[in-house]
């Protein structure tokens, strides 16, 4: 008898915006509770999930290759070896996508969370995943994350998995480090800062000939919920309300404007578009395509 499949293919998928490809890296998934939200009943929370077949909190965890002008910039590297073993497949699905992360010469953090930035670095051994990469963020994240004062005010748990956690992923790239306020990031990529979720929170707009991509970082963790209520935030938002007003924000400019969305947390392949739907939002996700 032949053994049935027991893996999925490769999480990767192509997008070119104008004379740019963006590429979806697959990082896997996260499972958690709705305890974690914040400004929003969870029994509505949970009713929305169970309307769109989604019976548990199953957070999505995206990367973005860029590839442009004859070089590779990733956003985001997933979770390493930090977190669930569900999670960590960004090195698995580049090699799969045919990728060297050698070749890859700029990582744009979108903020130091441990699902974003804890693939920079082999956290058992030390060791630089995209060794020949500049490292570039907002100013205010390394700001805040080696901030001794800010991390004393958090409980110990949130002290590790963000502020010392963060400290041992960058520390290997100190010396090739880029910080930013706004502006051209990469060939055609600008940073959009959205802050709040973490003080340097930054969205990313990826741009060529006509075409548009918002790559809004954690602008949602449950689409499904944080669509129907955009004031329903995290535990981890380091300042909720400001987290709600960048929400906003960006779910008002990429709906009025129709610009193509991308998000860590949106379900892979990620790309989408959103609606406006009287005081709430509802997300599109973008027909799969075979050809770019």
């Amino acid at each position: 008898m032949k053994p049935q499949p027991s893996h999925q293919i490769p999480g990767v998928y192509h997008r070119r915006i104008g004379d740019i490809v963006v590429t979806t890296i697959s990082d896997g998934y996260l499972d958690g509770t709705l305890e974690v939200m914040r400004n929003v009943d969870v029994e509505k929370a949970r009713q929305i999930l169970a309307d769109s077949f989604r019976p548990a909190r199953r957070t999505s965890v995206n990367t973005f290759l860029i590839h442009s002008k004859g070089r590779i910039a990733i956003i985001d590297t997933g979770s390493g070896n930090y977190l669930q073993p569900t999670a960590g497949f960004v090195q698995r699905n580049l090699a799969s996508a045919g990728i060297d992360p050698k070749s890859i010469d700029t990582v744009l953090l979108t903020h130091m969370h441990p699902d974003h930035s804890a693939g920079l670095t082999d956290m058992s051994t030390g060791q630089l995943l995209f060794p020949n990469a500049e490292l570039v963020m907002h100013e205010n994240e390394l700001a805040h994350w080696f901030d001794d004062g800010a991390m004393a005010k958090v409980d110990e748990r949130s002290a590790k998995l963000y502020f010392l956690a963060g400290r041992e992923q960058v520390a290997p790239y100190k010396n090739r480090t880029r910080l930013f306020r706004e502006g051209e990031v990469f060939p055609g990529v600008t940073a959009v800062p959205s802050l709040g979720h973490t003080p340097g929170h930054t969205a990313y707009l990826v741009a060529s000939s006509n075409d548009q991509l918002m790559i809004w970082g954690d602008t949602v963790h449950v689409p499904e919920v944080q669509t129907a209520f955009p004031e329903a935030g995290m535990a981890f938002d380091t300042d909720l309300a400001a987290a709600a007003a960048a929400r906003k924000r960006m779910f008002d400019r990429v709906s009025a404007d129709g610009i193509l969305i991308a998000g860590m947390h949106l379900h892979f392949p990620a790309f989408s578009r959103l609606a406006r739907r009287g005081e709430a939002y509802a997300p599109y996700p973008e027909a799969w395509v075979h050809t770019l």
